[in-house]
């Protein structure tokens, strides 16, 4: 029995079954690309929901965790050498899942670092932009009168999304025909953008050919439609 009392976390959301992989997370786009890496993955794991509007990311426990006070978060007990290992920020724990099933990131030393450009893409560009967007179109942001900000986000977004349909010209997925942590990492974001920020208007959506239809196909994914919803809302 693996014992992770020693992880101040767990005070807060007791592991039931410490052996497994526990999972600190919320459904938002970054959270999703968690749980839907280990619904691929067939891992078995614990998932604890972290309420971000109760601000349960900023208590001591769960700054414990990550002193960033964001989700997703993870404590594998069977890290490696054996021993427990805490990690957060959603793009390292694709990169260690990936390396430590050998699944979802091209072997090849080219194609692997290649892969590892387009997770960076998205956790430089796309989501900081896409978060704006959200925030400026459909949440706080909405009140400021000086349109400026919105527009701004709104032009990058609508640029960003130009270099992602270029790439994916003749390609299935990110990485060709290969399905990586490039693509889980980059379709809950871009679902939100046209689906819950309700801001394809914004950024020309319609107009693109190649991203909708990349998003369709990651979406039929059996995995991706668990992971999205995990773990449960209240």
């Amino acid at each position: 029995m693996s014992d992770l009392s020693s992880f101040p976390i767990t005070q807060r959301w007791p592991a039931q079954h410490p052996e497994l992989l526990q999972l600190y997370s919320l459904p938002t786009p970054n959270g999703v690309k968690v749980s839907i890496m280990l619904e691929e993955l067939g891992l078995p794991y614990e998932v604890h929901l972290i309420d971000i509007g109760k601000n349960e990311s900023w208590t001591p426990e769960f700054l414990s965790l990550n002193p960033n006070g964001k989700i997703p978060a993870i404590i594998d007990p069977d890290g490696p050498d054996g021993k427990p290992l805490a990690l957060f920020e959603s793009g390292a724990i694709l990169l260690y899942l990936a390396e430590k099933t050998g699944k979802f990131l091209p072997s090849d030393p080219a194609r692997r670092y290649q892969t590892i450009q387009w997770v960076f893409f998205q956790m430089a560009a796309i989501g900081p932009m896409f978060g704006q967007v959200g925030f400026f179109h459909k949440f706080a942001g909405r009140e400021i009168e000086d349109k400026r900000p919105l527009e701004r986000y709104q032009n990058e977004s609508k640029r960003l999304l130009g270099v992602l349909e270029t790439r994916l010209e003749g390609r299935q997925w990110i990485m060709d025909d290969e399905y990586t942590i490039a693509d889980i990492a980059t379709l809950g974001w871009v679902r939100n953008l046209v689906g819950f920020y309700g801001a394809g208007d914004l950024v020309d959506y319609a107009s693109l050919k190649n991203v909708p239809a990349w998003l369709e196909r990651g979406l039929a994914r059996p995995a991706v439609q668990r992971g999205l919803d995990i773990p449960k809302r209240l």
